[in-house]
């Protein structure tokens, strides 16, 4: 869920760029942030002692080694 949730905010912020450059709206932008908010917060949540900023890569790390193997 965390690196799902900081995938799709990550996107979030090119779409964000994106929509205010061409006038348009921010709703596809905003729905991407609140949903990788939300992911995140969901994992924190489900994990009570937290994420420490020197774990985040081995948790990217093992989440995408398990999806390639």
């Amino acid at each position: 869920m965390f690196v799902g949730g900081m995938v799709l905010a990550l996107l979030a912020i090119p779409a964000v760029i994106s929509a205010f450059s061409s006038d348009r709206p921010l709703k596809g932008a905003l729905t991407l942030a609140v949903t990788g908010s939300a992911l995140m917060l969901a994992a924190y949540a489900t994990k009570p002692e937290g994420y420490r900023a020197d774990e985040i890569p081995k948790v990217i790390g093992s989440v995408v080694g398990r999806l390639l193997n």
